[in-house]
């Protein structure tokens, strides 16, 4: 395959794994290639990431695709055929264990080669269905048990002089940090060379599609394992930055102000009557305030969490925000939220009324408990966001109250983590909520960044 043909199949598998490059992009690339070459390839990479990855949470996903398209050998390693049958689980460990304690990351990169292909093997060889796991070869290994053999060779142990007192205590946890951080990268070589390895057998398209990992910003709210949701709290930070600055920039441009029709006719007297200079009205700024209604039950408990801290750290652009909970019972959790916590649903479930008799979702009889005790919370500049997947458990859904606090509010959106062709399906009263406000999906944290970014009230 020529190398035109390669990198054209390469942005290919960046747009479907969420990486929005385009045409443009492709031609960047292409011209990336052409003033760097193919010699360096720790330094194509970096010069393709600069032409091709636009935004956060990308990073990763490129890497792992780079590495299937660009790969830096092609068949066995020449560590694999060196060592040919000579090696034994036991010597790999051993070796992994003096790499680990020499930081040697050349040996390290070795040690998975060698790992892969000799406990890493899947179903029949040379076939392709055949393949290399890097979790069968890591579970076989076990890298994360030789931290404390690694000390031992470093001369971090007990027995060694460094520890004694506390400054040898000091030591010892910076030594078993940096090979704890070690066993990390060695785990991230074996994933690539399994990747590489199968990708051989089976296509660089399968792999891509199957073992490249979705970025951050295109991971389900309603699928994502814990793992992933406390890689997704990491971005809230600087995912509020950039959508602070967004915000400022709409708000900046709505206070312009109204033109001044009397004061821009009486200027125009100079001009003949033609309005070379308009004249705006001052402005006089207010920012609204946000109220949000969340569903915390169930796997819909990421997507609210998630929201409401990211709301949090934008309370900065509102005059007053209020965070209410519910599974059928709505309570304020303003307080919890703003004290912040790493596992707020968990804190909300344990501290805040939200249940009554039972434990299912209720929306009808949420939003009575809201228009009963909390109706004064809304007003002319008050928006009102509702978080979750309208699933009510066939109750009745109180269309009357949910239209009362529309009625009240300046603005009503539902941001509902399911995609629109589920809204309607079992117990979903979807559609139904929809003819009162505004539904959007909101399955992934690039379409909630973009309900902010465009439709969010400044």
């Amino acid at each position: 395959m020529t190398v035109p043909a390669r990198l054209v199949e390469f942005v290919g598998a960046l747009r479907s794994k969420g990486i929005p490059a385009g045409t443009s992009e492709t031609v960047d690339a292409a011209a990336v290639v052409d003033v760097l070459g193919l010699a360096d390839r720790e330094q194509l990479r970096e010069g393709l990431a600069a032409a091709l990855v636009r935004r956060g949470g990308q990073r990763d996903v490129f890497d792992m695709t780079f590495d299937l398209f660009f790969p830096a050998g092609v068949g066995t390693p020449q560590a694999v055929l060196d060592v040919a049958d000579d090696f034994d689980l036991d010597d790999l460990r051993d070796l992994l264990a003096m790499a680990l304690a020499e930081n040697d990351l050349r040996t390290l990169d070795q040690v998975a080669s060698i790992a892969v292909d000799l406990l890493g093997q899947v179903g029949t060889p040379g076939t392709p269905t055949g393949g290399f796991s890097a979790y069968q070869t890591l579970e076989r290994l076990r890298p994360q048990t030789l931290v404390v053999q690694a000390l031992g060779r470093r001369g971090g142990g007990q027995g060694g002089g460094q520890g004694q007192g506390s400054g040898g205590d000091v030591t010892q946890r910076i030594e078993r940090d940096e090979i704890r951080q070690n066993v990390d990268r060695f785990r991230e070589m074996v994933a690539s060379e399994a990747r590489r390895r199968t990708a051989e057998l089976r296509g660089r398209e399968v792999v891509t599609r199957h073992a490249v990992r979705t970025g951050t910003d295109r991971i389900d709210f309603l699928s994502a394992s814990k793992q992933q949701l406390e890689e997704l709290a990491r971005t809230v930070q600087p995912l509020s930055r950039k959508l602070a600055t967004r915000l400022s920039a709409r708000r900046r441009q709505k206070n312009r102000g109204r033109i001044d029709i009397r004061r821009t006719l009486r200027r125009s007297m100079s001009t003949g009557g033609v309005p070379m200079h308009p004249v705006f009205v001052k402005p006089h700024p207010s920012r609204p305030e946000l109220v949000l209604l969340c569903d915390v039950s169930g796997s819909v408990s990421g997507f609210s969490g998630f929201t409401m801290h990211l709301v949090q750290a934008l309370s900065g652009q509102f005059s007053k925000v209020r965070v209410f909970a519910f599974v059928n019972a709505m309570d304020e959790v303003t307080d919890l939220v703003r004290a912040g916590s790493d596992d707020l649903s968990a804190r909300i479930q344990r501290e805040a009324r939200i249940t009554k008799w039972h434990t299912s979702s209720d929306y009808g009889e949420a939003f009575a408990d809201f228009h009963a005790e909390y109706l004064g919370a809304l007003g002319p500049r008050t928006a009102v966001l509702i978080l979750g997947d309208a699933r009510n458990n066939n109750q009745d859904p109180n269309l009357g109250a949910l239209h009362e606090i529309n009625e009240r509010a300046r603005r009503t959106f539902w941001l509902n983590p399911e995609a629109p062709m589920r809204w309607g399906l079992g117990d979903s009263v979807a559609p139904a909520y929809a003819e009162i406000v505004e539904m959007h999906q909101c399955s992934n944290v690039d379409q909630l960044t973009r309900f902010i970014s465009r439709l969010l009230p400044v």
